[in-house]
């Protein structure tokens, strides 16, 4: 299996190498030493949330505090094509979910759509504490999945907000993409940016909520450049579309080769 991964901020993990030490503290020290109960000896991977891992093997535990030995350490490449979700906001946890799931199987960031028939609306101090709780999902799901790149979790757009972004995804060159069961395209063979470009190109992925996407909203965002993409013979819940289509994408973009 391999070894759990803990989250130090980008940066923080600049001039280690093997055979220096890390002092792994704060909140990321105490899961690891109270509610995992690491031991010396132990595997345990620190990743800076920015592409940069170190190897390490635990070397004392104290409360709030580990210190590790470094044994190697890896720097992932920034990818060539971002993954992004725009995911509806839905009730319940099902938004939530979506972005777990995306987080584990690869997306690159997720932003929050207050969609026209969305039953949840962020709004004041509740949009604060909601997009606290995408924070800390997207948060568990990577150390979770082991991966060294946290996900950026954006402000919620409402859909002027997200036609914009759409605009100038196309703009720069990506791809936009509606999920939608009519859609006349299937996401297995729509056309993706190559990612040769000196500035990483994006496939933006739009989520409707329960109720799907009004067809206002459909109109204006084909307009902006996007395409009405349908995932395959079925229809998904918005906690289970996102993630399909971030998993299905990621294929298509050589990410699980």
């Amino acid at each position: 299996m391999s070894a759990p991964v803990f989250l130090a901020e980008p940066g923080m993990l600049d001039g280690y190498g093997p055979g220096s030490a890390y002092v792994l503290d704060g909140a990321e020290a105490r899961h690891a030493g109270v509610v995992q109960r690491r031991r010396a000896g132990e595997r345990v991977d620190v990743a800076d949330g920015a592409g940069v891992r170190l190897e390490c093997v635990v070397a004392t535990v104290e409360p709030g505090r580990l210190e590790l030995d470094v044994l190697a350490r890896h720097e992932e490449a920034a990818p060539g094509v971002r993954l992004v979700l725009a995911q509806a906001l839905a009730k319940g946890d099902r938004d939530e979910l979506a972005i777990e799931a995306a987080t584990e199987v690869g997306v690159d960031e997720v932003v929050p759509w207050q969609a026209e028939r969305s039953v949840v609306v962020w709004r004041g101090d509740r949009a604060a504490k909601s997009r606290a709780r995408w924070l800390a999902t997207v948060r568990e799901a990577t150390k979770q999945s082991r991966r060294a790149r946290l996900p950026h979790v954006a402000h919620a757009l409402d859909t002027a907000g997200l036609t914009a972004r759409v605009r100038a995804v196309v703009g720069a060159g990506g791809t936009a993409l509606v999920l939608d069961g009519a859609g006349s395209e299937a996401i297995a063979t729509v056309a993706l940016p190559d990612g040769a470009g000196a500035t990483p190109a994006e496939v933006l992925v739009v989520v409707g909520p329960e109720g799907g996407i009004s067809d206002g909203e459909t109109a204006v965002l084909v307009a902006a450049g996007a395409v009405v993409t349908r995932l395959g013979p079925t229809v998904l819940r918005t906690s289970t579309a996102g993630p399909v289509a971030v998993a299905m994408l990621a294929q298509r973009l050589g990410r699980w080769a």
